[in-house]
């Protein structure tokens, strides 16, 4: 299937591992050029670069704190300016710190809140200018956003965010821009493998009706086609996709 991506610019942020890093895979396979957005780990987002060269498209490194609304600000607008806009923008930057809730300092709830709600709303706000018609933003938020999390209640107060701002900026950016979110549980990437180890052995078995983790390609065909003009009249929704952890 044709997803209607060939030769769209795309931003990925968070895109140097894990879901990022899919995202941004695929979406060169599907057509897209892509500006690799990440922060501390430059080594995996020039990993990543390199896929979608192979791949046969075009990347651009942008080194940027997506808490820092300044220097999100400014990555952004030397991106857009080098790329002309960016036809899809998926914001998938994100940090999470396993500790009970007794425990979470103000330091680290503001750490954790910085990157996964005040990033994404700084993206978001940052991409705007840059925003091609038709275009089409997705937010990465979790299943821990719906259900809370006692092991990490700062990133499910985050995700619940995340899920409300999409629906904000559903309204505000329409018709013109579509914006959408997906809810991933538990994915086998560097971050969720230190979820994995806080839960007890039989957690997927148990608790997932499917009974295992995503794969990250599994959670990035989700994000690609919500991305994508296949799925043209699709904007503020939430898809969840975690394995049956929560049903609604």
């Amino acid at each position: 299937m044709d997803l209607g991506l060939k030769n769209k610019i795309a931003l990925v942020t968070g895109a140097s591992s894990g879901i990022g890093a899919a995202v941004a895979r695929l979406l060169a396979h599907e057509g897209a050029d892509v500006v690799v957005a990440f922060g501390n780990d430059a080594d995996g987002a020039r990993r990543t670069a390199a896929a979608i060269e192979i791949a046969g498209r075009r990347a651009w490194l942008s080194r940027f704190d997506a808490a820092d609304a300044a220097a999100t600000a400014s990555a952004i607008q030397a991106a857009g300016v080098e790329t002309g806009g960016f036809d899809v923008v998926v914001v998938c930057a994100g940090r999470n710190i396993v500790t009970p809730l007794a425990e979470v300092t103000p330091e680290e709830w503001n750490a954790i809140i910085g990157v996964n709600l005040n990033g994404a709303f700084y993206t978001l706000r940052a991409v705007i200018p840059f925003l091609r018609d038709n275009a089409a933003i997705v937010t990465v938020a979790s299943v821990a956003g719906s259900t809370g999390a006692p092991h990490h209640a700062h990133y499910a107060a985050a995700k619940a965010g995340v899920v409300n701002l999409t629906k904000s900026a559903a309204r505000a950016l329409a018709p013109r821009v579509r914006v959408n979110c997906v809810a991933p549980g538990i994915a086998l990437t560097p971050m969720g493998r230190e979820t994995v180890a806080s839960l007890a052995p039989d957690y997927a078995r148990t608790r997932l009706a499917l009974q295992r983790y995503a794969e990250p390609e599994e959670i990035a065909r989700c994000i690609v086609f919500l991305a994508s003009p296949a799925s043209s009249f699709v904007t503020g929704a939430t898809l969840d996709v975690n394995g049956g952890r929560e049903m609604r």
